[in-house]
């Protein structure tokens, strides 16, 4: 159930996007979100697919496990798709049936393929780094900030640990459901309503565990001696490689030709 989830799980495994630097790929993931909303033709959207196609063979992570990422989300891209076929409109249409154009049609399918790679590659960075990663990564990032005494470290901390707690909190969620199914609690009959309502039990228990697992989250940093100072040392120092380098140009020529196309290059529609 809840499992399905992907997001903010890490995939462990040996290959060249896992050991990219976390910096690198947080960026290079903006840059792909930002050109993403930019790409206004099939094209556009094609050459950040193969991209991103690319990044998910050399990541060794199963595409049947990336695909899973979309099942939580399937709900927003066929309501997104469903909206777009019956109330997109453009001066010229060709009517296929009742209100249903053509024109619709091919915008729906390019809307769905737009979310689709959206979410498939900020899915792929949390598979592909650790969260300690990230923190590192968000934190480097971030740290001309700390000229103006902005808080760096405890932002990227805190993301850290939100980005960690959520596959924690999926996997006590579905075994909470389970044991109230045991018992003969019922969530899949009725209406909305009705199953929303059958989920009170579910999410009062996950509050009251999300909460205890903060409070020992805080007394296990506090018996640590942990503290946010500002001359922190590091166990692993970030350094860009010759696979940054590399990732980087084969990343920038897609960047190009999506900017390319949407400068010389004709819109979806």
């Amino acid at each position: 159930m809840l499992s399905d989830l992907t997001f903010g799980q890490y995939y462990e495994a040996q290959s060249f996007v896992h050991k990219l630097d976390p910096r690198l790929k947080i960026l290079l993931l903006m840059a792909f979100v930002v050109l993403v909303f930019v790409a206004n033709s099939f094209y556009a959207l094609l050459s950040l697919a193969v991209l991103l196609v690319m990044a998910i063979i050399f990541s060794k992570v199963p595409p049947l496990q990336m695909v899973r990422s979309l099942k939580a989300v399937l709900f927003i891209i066929l309501f997104t798709v469903v909206l777009n076929i019956f109330f997109y409109k453009t001066e010229t249409q060709t009517v296929l049936f009742w209100i249903i154009t053509k024109e619709a049609l091919i915008f729906s399918a390019f809307m769905a393929i737009r979310l689709v790679t959206l979410i498939m590659a900020s899915v792929l960075l949390t598979y592909t780094t650790t969260p300690v990663a990230l923190t590192d990564g968000i934190e480097s990032l971030l740290s001309p900030l700390r000229i103006i005494k902005f808080p760096v470290h405890e932002i990227a901390l805190v993301m850290s640990i939100a980005l960690r707690f959520i596959p924690i909190l999926m996997n006590e969620a579905d075994r909470i459901i389970m044991a109230q199914t045991a018992r003969g609690a019922d969530f899949q009959s009725g209406n909305l309503f009705k199953k929303a309502k059958a989920m009170i039990p579910v999410l009062i228990p996950l509050l009251i565990s999300a909460f205890r697992r903060a409070e020992e989250l805080g007394d296990a940093m506090d018996s640590r001696c942990y503290s946010c100072a500002s001359k922190r040392t590091k166990f692993k120092k970030l350094k860009f490689t010759y696979r940054d380098i590399v990732a980087t140009a084969v990343s920038l020529v897609a960047f190009a030709l999506v900017i390319l196309i949407k400068i010389y290059g004709v819109a979806v529609i």
